[in-house]
């Protein structure tokens, strides 16, 4: 029965782990279908970056409560799996506590990973109740409706089922070592779980065991499913926020890029040896497009920027645009790419590796031409984001390819960039009338 046990937890391990490995090579397949993009400099810098803002959470605790209880559940999460390398090591082999002989050092971890856990539930608990009872504006806007909100609590529920069975495992383990059972030798400190013991007075030994292993069973097994149920949630970013900060854009925020093809074009205006009527193309020989109009044609950055999203809504919250009513929302820009770039890696995955047209595209279909031009630039949406995402530069690049490639501007703008073309300003004066103002006085 002993080796059947162990059997099964292979199993059940491999298909876990199998399947986390199959979701990662779809996640890396389908941000790898955007343009190249060179991020080798400043490497120092980076790494600074990463550590500060992903690992650090500097940028999270601008907002005391959220940030702190956030802080609680990441650190809970990433001590208490210790645990887990334990119950791996446990069922593979078929020991118990194999970390025990550690004694006092071990006795210490085991009481950190308790009081970790009973403040995961309660920072669990407080999230729940933010989104549910206090309803913070945030969380219901529009794009929060339906799955995403669903989404939020099955994560929050996943949290806190994990960390009942955890103390629940540790305090039936803990009846076990004082009743003496064989295999349940002392290890351990234990004082949260210890509350727990009123629950199994009067149990036998066999009942005890059965609850034990239960918990021991279904904590590993939530675990696993919770590993692989990343792909599909808002919290992809416990993986991407490292890589998504470590390849954040440096510069100013209020410096914007020069399109490569556009620079192209000037030089080749500008060559008095070119010919006149050559068409612009790129390295692969294909007519250059400006901007973008669907996933393909943003950076594999502002790719995994989409998966990354928290969904927290920091930056809607902050975004002037929204805040006076107009449709923009940052967060449903980023949601928008991610649930195009799912279908459009759905496409790819049916075609063998071929993108075959389906009639749709990430403009007009997900994210409306309304929403885009109600953007002002201003970059509150990244300076608000924790995990260092750029909802502005999808923006822009869709701005350009209606601009440059539709000739689809606002009439005022399209007035504006006349003016600017014929007179030098956005205003409609000629040049030499432009200090006629400073006359009349």
């Amino acid at each position: 029965m002993g080796y059947l046990s162990n059997i099964v937890f292979v199993l059940l391990l491999a298909f876990g782990i199998g399947y986390f490995i199959r979701n990662v090579k779809r996640l890396i397949r389908n941000i790898r279908l955007g343009q190249d993009v060179d991020v080798s400099d400043n490497v120092a810098l980076r790494w600074k970056n990463m550590a500060k803002i992903a690992l650090g959470q500097t940028k999270m605790v601008v907002r005391p409560v959220a940030g702190i209880l956030h802080i609680i559940v990441y650190l809970g999460f990433i001590i208490i799996n210790i645990e887990v390398l334990e119950i791996i090591i446990d069922g593979i082999f078929g020991t118990h506590r194999i970390l025990g002989f550690l004694g006092g050092f071990y006795d210490f971890l085991i009481a950190s990973f308790e009081i970790l856990a009973l403040l995961v539930i309660v920072a669990v608990v407080a999230f729940w109740m933010r989104r549910n009872i206090i309803r913070l504006q945030r969380f219901v806007k529009p794009e929060m409706k339906g799955w995403p909100k669903t989404d939020g609590n099955v994560i929050l529920y996943i949290e806190l089922v994990l960390m009942v069975l955890f103390l629940t495992m540790n305090a039936a383990d803990y009846q076990l070592q004082q009743i003496g059972v064989d295999d349940y030798s002392r290890a351990g400190t234990f004082p949260v779980s210890q509350f727990i013991l009123p629950v199994f007075e009067g149990m036998t030994a066999e009942s005890l065991i059965f609850i034990e292993r239960a918990a021991w069973w279904l904590h590993i097994a939530g675990i696993l499913f919770f590993l692989n149920y990343l792909y599909y949630s808002k919290h992809l970013h416990i993986l991407l926020a490292f890589p998504n900060t470590y390849y954040g854009k440096l510069s100013p925020k209020g410096q914007f890029k020069n399109l490569d093809s556009v620079t192209q074009e000037v030089k080749l205006m500008l060559d008095p040896s070119a010919d006149p009527f050559s068409e612009l193309v790129d390295d692969t020989g294909d007519p250059g497009k400006f901007g973008a109009s669907d996933v393909a044609d943003l950076n594999w950055i502002q790719l995994m920027n989409a998966y990354t999203c928290t969904e927290c809504g920091r930056c809607t919250d902050e975004c002037p645009a929204n805040k006076t009513g107009k449709k923009l929302s940052p967060r449903k820009i980023m949601m928008d790419t991610r649930d195009r770039l799912e279908e459009v890696g759905k496409n790819v995955e049916k075609n063998k590796g071929q993108f075959v047209p389906d009639g749709k595209q990430l403009l007009d279909d997900y994210i409306t031409r309304e929403e885009l031009w109600a953007c002002t630039t201003c970059n509150a949406c990244v300076q608000a984001c924790p995990v260092s995402i750029d909802p502005l530069s999808i923006i822009m690049d869709m701005r350009q390819y209606l601009v440059m490639e539709q000739s689809a501007a606002p009439s005022d703008l399209n007035n504006m960039m006349g003016n600017l073309e014929n007179n030098g300003a956005p205003w409609p004066f000629n040049q030499m009338d432009r200090l006629n103002w400073a006359k009349e006085g």
